[in-house]
């Protein structure tokens, strides 16, 4: 408790003399002061509404104010906070000179300078006598800074520039760029997610989204951003922490489960010739990893088709490449059948349905214990390579299963899912891949009007 002490320029009054004060001798009473009169002063801490804690840092008028500026009853006009006097306005210290530092001197050369120096110093020393209280009186010091009305200057202190997205955002170019959306789509984008929302933060909305849309997009450094939006490290990560939960939650929508009427009304011309009857296509994905000090997490996500840790998602897509699923983050050790039959993929599917799928799922066994049917292209079975029968057969699977392979690759055009993910995103894994396959509905004319699915 020690360290609690008085934040006013040059008052030294902290918790532990208050503690000495409370046992010294009252004179008045005849016993101590804890038993009578109380401790000489107390420390009153800081308001905590904003608005109020501007006030009394203007008040204290300090260059690096301390993280809570207790303030001792001294400088109170009431000896302590009130409704009139709610801020410390007393013998803050404006009126005392600054010290030189060490090893800072002026050569004197002049006899005449050194004289008028002595005189300036004298009258200086014989003004701050003059103008100190006296001892027996109650006598409040008033301040310049008092007599105006207290202002925060927020344009300096307080925010960085305003509408910074107007800036950066000005041809659908550099929307595309920092973005993955035109300047159209990220309007509507930002148009739907600032709905309903409390801004708690000094930097502006619009321009909030537009930093973690170029988290996404371009998987830039919290210091980049940090320099780019003009606030510090702490608050880009805080911004991104809530807007991925605000994306993910609003964002859920633009990843639809179509229905089937939907599914084959949409249905482009290279399935109806030779899968006419798909539902959905699947396969599952993998990201980069970086790498974990626990050695057991290392192994769990560690993946031998990548030879690193990753993390394993599934998708599911309609056949005109619309995004319908995308399972939760798994470790990169997880099989492609544990993932479709854990993900809750299964749960979306009818009898009759068909699924397309590569070699490497399994699940012939999971789909047949709902009447859906498996297609998947044909194995070597250790042989060189396929026999006359299943190539015919396989090829129309492998040219119509490429669009899979275009959609993970539009995917991955964000790059927080292509480059190396840190450990500190983990937990936000989940939301990132929703929140990542929303925004690759949304580019282009899919779903572009909210009625369409």
């Amino acid at each position: 408790m020690s360290s609690i002490c008085c934040s006013v320029r040059g008052c030294h009054n902290n918790w532990k003399k208050k503690n000495l004060s409370l046992s010294q001798h009252c004179f008045e009473h005849g016993t101590v002061k804890s038993e009578c009169c109380g401790p000489a002063f107390n420390l009153y801490p800081p308001p905590s509404k904003d608005e109020d804690l501007r006030c009394w840092l203007k008040a204290l008028n300090l260059k690096h104010p301390p993280k809570r500026p207790y303030v001792c009853s001294f400088h109170f006009v009431d000896k302590k906070p009130t409704t009139l006097h709610p801020y410390p306005e007393k013998w803050l210290g404006y009126t005392a000179p600054l010290k030189k530092p060490r090893g800072v001197g002026v050569r004197q050369t002049d006899a005449s300078t050194i004289n008028a120096a002595a005189k300036d110093t004298a009258t200086q020393c014989h003004e701050e006598v003059m103008s100190a209280p006296p001892p027996d009186h109650d006598y409040t010091l008033a301040s310049p800074l008092l007599e105006q009305p207290l202002k925060c200057d927020r344009a300096t202190q307080c925010s960085g520039p305003a509408e910074l997205h107007k800036e950066l955002l000005r041809t659908d170019h550099l929307s595309l760029l920092y973005t993955g959306l035109s300047l159209q789509e990220f309007s509507f984008l930002a148009d739907q997610l600032l709905k309903d929302y409390i801004n708690t933060f000094q930097l502006d909305a619009r321009d909030q989204v537009l930093m973690t849309l170029m988290k996404l997009r371009l998987n830039l450094l919290q210091a980049d951003l940090a320099e780019r939006f003009h606030v510090s490290q702490s608050q880009v990560s805080k911004i991104m922490s809530v807007w991925f939960d605000i994306m993910e939650e609003k964002m859920r929508r633009f990843i639809p489960w179509l229905p089937r009427e939907t599914i084959l009304a949409t249905m482009p011309q290279c399935f109806k010739e030779h899968y006419p009857t798909t539902t959905c296509v699947i396969d599952c994905a993998e990201t980069p990893l970086q790498e974990p000090h626990h050695l057991d997490s290392r192994g769990e996500s560690s993946s031998h088709y990548y030879g690193q840790n990753t993390i394993k998602y599934l998708l599911a897509l309609a056949p005109c490449g619309l995004i319908m699923f995308v399972s939760t983050a798994y470790r990169g050790k997880c099989s492609d059948k544990f993932i479709t039959s854990d993900s809750g993929f299964l749960e979306y599917l009818h009898p009759g349905d068909v699924v397309m799928a590569d070699r490497g799922f399994l699940i012939s066994d999971l789909l047949q214990e709902r009447q859906v049917q498996l297609v998947v292209p044909a194995f070597t079975k250790r042989s060189q390579q396929l026999s006359e029968e299943d190539t015919p057969r396989t090829m129309p699977t492998a040219n119509v299963r490429v669009h899979i392979e275009r959609v993970i690759r539009r995917l991955k055009n964000f790059r927080i899912l292509s480059q190396s993910v840190p450990i500190n995103l983990v937990q936000k894994c989940d939301k990132i891949l929703r929140i990542c396959a929303a925004l690759s509905n949304l580019r282009g004319d899919i779903l572009e009007d909210e009625n369409d699915c």
